[in-house]
């Protein structure tokens, strides 16, 4: 019998914007959330364009990164997780937190940006498990109509692993480190 090791449930916390300051908990999954530290920096780079943006959380997981842009006054978020209990969780917060805009699909992200872009995000956050491969995927997917023109798109991997082969014509804008996590903001030209 193979028995699963699953981590403790975690607490998080929203930086800025309506919700500044609340926290969550989700589920004991294996989810590497995106640290506090991380999304200060990335929403600081994101400030000019985060109100009023069409925003694609894909390989969501603890949904911080779609919630903190939510909080600051994104139009709409759609969060993209493919394990059942973590997309329940997002979609209690969503409802408990009474947030318009965001919504929820279980799906593999892959799979999902895979049938024809249903709208155009003006941004992309794409955070997949380390070593899995979907980052290069998804990057070509998302350039196939799925973002608006000038989207910003935000990867995060493994600190040790170059970042996967990206489309040509995406701008590297900002990049940092922290920890084991390398994290980049793109402009999708």
């Amino acid at each position: 019998m193979r028995v699963e090791r699953t981590r403790p449930e975690r607490t998080l916390r929203i930086i800025a914007g309506r919700w500044r300051g609340r926290k969550f908990r989700f589920p004991p999954l294996e989810i590497r959330p995106t640290p506090d530290r991380v999304r200060e920096t990335l929403f600081n780079w994101l400030a000019p364009r985060i109100e009023g943006a069409r925003c694609l959380d894909l390989f969501a997981g603890s949904g911080a990164l779609g919630l903190e842009a939510l909080s600051r006054s994104a139009a709409e978020v759609i969060f993209i997780e493919q394990q059942r209990i973590a997309a329940a969780a997002i979609q209690r917060l969503l409802a408990d937190w009474g947030a318009a805009g965001g919504e929820v699909r279980c799906d593999d992200a892959v799979r999902y940006l895979s049938g024809p872009p249903l709208q155009r995000f003006n941004v992309a956050f794409v955070d997949p498990p380390y070593g899995s491969g979907a980052l290069a995927r998804c990057a070509g997917l998302l350039a196939q109509g799925w973002l608006a023109p000038g989207a910003r798109i935000y990867v995060e991997h493994a600190r040790r692993e170059p970042v996967a082969p990206l489309p040509e014509g995406w701008e590297l804008l900002r990049s940092g480190t922290a920890g084991e996590v390398g994290y980049h903001l793109y402009s999708a030209g």
